[in-house]
């Protein structure tokens, strides 16, 4: 049966579990990867597929993708 809420439609539209944008410290060799997010906090996540001191894509604590570095910029509201 298919819901009629219009918030639950949009919601299925959107994909699963939260982007996140870090910078790869260091592969660990053993399929896992060590990643600072913007705010300095280290993590361990799944993947070695993207070299250390580059930017990626996490996802889950996945490695979805190497991303470009490019220039970033803070505005207080």
């Amino acid at each position: 049966m298919a819901t009629t809420n219009i918030w639950q439609q949009f919601k299925s539209l959107l994909p699963e579990g939260a982007r996140t944008v870090v910078t790869i410290t260091s592969n660990n060799g053993d399929g896992t990867s060590s990643a600072t997010m913007r705010d300095g906090a280290v993590i361990s996540v799944q993947g070695e597929n993207v070299p250390a001191g580059r930017n990626a894509l996490i996802q889950n604590r996945v490695v979805k993708a190497e991303l470009p570095r490019l220039a970033a910029y803070e505005a207080e509201v």
